[in-house]
């Protein structure tokens, strides 16, 4: 299946977590009561639909075999299946963070991305 999930967050977000050693999640993860990822198939999708135009975020990559049974896919978008991690992600187990530019056309500039 995926041996990486991602996650876009804001640079002074993740800062924050970086110093508390936990990610608890964004606004509308908090609201949600679960951390919103995407695939690599679904994450550029993601950031043209949820991020158009902003400036300052990065690509968090973690390993899905980290997160255990607090992991699921569920239906979202169109029917396709999404992953959610119902509790708080250790800053520890990240596989890679890389900034998320934006390119002169507006959209994002993704990096090379694993499965």
């Amino acid at each position: 299946m995926h041996s990486l999930i991602y996650k876009i967050v804001p640079c002074d977000l993740w800062q924050k977590a970086e110093a508390d050693g936990i990610f608890s999640g964004a606004a509308i993860d908090l609201k949600d009561g679960y951390i919103h990822f995407s695939t690599g198939a679904q994450v550029r999708e993601t950031a043209r639909l949820h991020f158009a135009g902003v400036e300052g975020l990065l690509l968090v990559a973690v390993p899905v075999s980290t997160l255990g049974d607090r992991l699921k896919f569920e239906p979202s978008r169109g029917g396709d299946l999404f992953p959610h991690l119902y509790g708080e992600l250790p800053v520890s187990v990240i596989a890679w963070q890389k900034p998320l530019p934006l390119g002169p056309d507006g959209f994002h500039i993704f990096p090379e991305l694993g499965s």
